[in-house]
């Protein structure tokens, strides 16, 4: 692996830094209060390509690398500290890369552009109120009908439900045979007839919205299906690869602007006669902190580029090494990158608690990655414990 980065990656990295700086910035108190992301902030998003950006430019995306969606993850997460923003980007990068590869072409044709666009919405929904990660036991069904499938059952903690609604779009909904014939991936169009919302009151991501989705009955077409009949369920545990990997890249960037918050405060913060910075205890945290996150920032980089290098349809050896760089970075970025932004806001005092610094914004929405959002710290060890000792270790049948 080559650490430099190119030239066209390096400035793509600058231009959505200075994105980040002169439009996310601006407007992330007012995305954290408002409950939604502007309008204007999502335009600009596509006109620089960062939504769907690995959708092969036919489809209206950019064809980027897992690399380069990485780089743009790490600046949207530095942008806007809520986290709402990367919430979306991360969604729109990780599932538009899994529909453009499975999806067929006329769901390609008829709904990635408006995606890239900024004109819909495109999700996940797996979790249900029975089981978050054991998707084995889901209860959601897709009865087969002559031109495609009818869905019943209730899927929960669904980021975009009402963006899905508002803006039009759906979600990538994994769902069990009816006759046991294992399970189907579907994309589901949330103004579907029989398919109702709910919308959830969180913590944090305030800019976007988390809720349920319950379907009586929704007609499906054929057309919608990804993949074969059937074998839904390991396409899903490939896009959740994709998708944990730009979840870890956002939280590192959110981890730097917090150090980056952090340093201009000890260098302006005077107390005792000197600048804060001067005190060898802060210093020695600070650079504790940094390391920390310097450390998880290149092991994501590295997560990326397994992506690249190794489709998620490799052979075994190849697989496991993705499996174990991305559980490894969704088990350690989340965490990193809460303690660093805590930290920091204690170097505030009290002012640290205030709305006004900003910083518990970032508290919020990256605490949503520790607690299960894309899978959580427990399921990442399970999943690294079944590729380092293998899958006779599992500890569930």
């Amino acid at each position: 692996m080559d650490f430099e980065l190119s030239d066209e990656e390096r400035a793509f990295q600058e231009a959505v830094r200075r994105f980040g700086d002169r439009v996310l910035r601006p407007a992330e108190a007012k995305i954290d209060e408002g409950g939604r992301i502007p309008p204007e902030v999502l335009r600009a998003m596509a006109d620089l390509g960062l939504l769907a950006m690995p959708v092969p430019s036919e489809y209206g995306g950019m064809g980027a690398s897992a690399v380069l969606t990485e780089l743009a993850a790490e600046e949207v997460g530095r942008g806007d500290l809520s986290m709402a923003t990367a919430v979306f980007f991360l969604l729109e990068a990780g599932w538009g890369s899994t529909l453009a590869r499975h999806g067929t072409q006329e769901l390609r044709r008829s709904f990635l552009p408006s995606v890239c666009r900024g004109e819909a919405f495109l999700g996940i929904a797996t979790t249900e109120p029975g089981g978050g990660s054991d998707l084995a036991r889901m209860r959601t069904q897709a009865r087969r009908t002559p031109d495609g499938f009818e869905l019943t059952g209730e899927k929960t903690f669904v980021s975009g439900t009402t963006e899905a609604g508002e803006m039009g779009g759906g979600h990538l909904t994994l769902a069990r045979d009816a006759g046991g014939q294992g399970f189907h991936f579907l994309y589901v169009p949330t103004r579907s007839d029989g398919l109702t919302t709910q919308r959830f009151e969180n913590m944090g991501r305030m800019g976007i919205s988390t809720g349920s989705l319950s379907y009586d009955h929704v007609r499906v077409p054929a057309s919608n299906l990804l993949g074969e009949a059937g074998h839904g369920f390991q396409l899903a545990l490939g896009g959740f690869q994709v998708a944990r990997t730009f979840v870890s890249a956002a939280c590192i960037g959110a981890a730097e602007r917090a150090l980056e918050i952090g340093m201009a405060h000890l260098r302006t913060r005077e107390a005792f006669g000197q600048p804060l910075g001067r005190f060898e205890g802060i210093q020695f945290e600070l650079a504790d902190l940094f390391a920390q996150v310097e450390a998880v920032k290149w092991q994501c980089r590295r997560a990326a580029w397994l992506l690249d290098r190794y489709p998620l349809t490799g052979d075994e050896t190849h697989r496991s090494e993705v499996n174990r760089a991305v559980a490894s970075v969704k088990l350690t970025a989340p965490p990193i990158a809460f303690e660093t932004v805590k930290r920091v806001m204690m170097w505030f005092g009290a002012a640290g608690y205030t709305k006004e610094v900003g910083l518990e914004r970032g508290l919020r929405g990256v605490m949503s990655y520790l607690v299960g959002a894309e899978g959580g710290l427990n399921i990442m060890r399970i999943i690294l414990g079944r590729e380092l000792l293998g899958k006779e270790f599992l500890p569930y049948p």
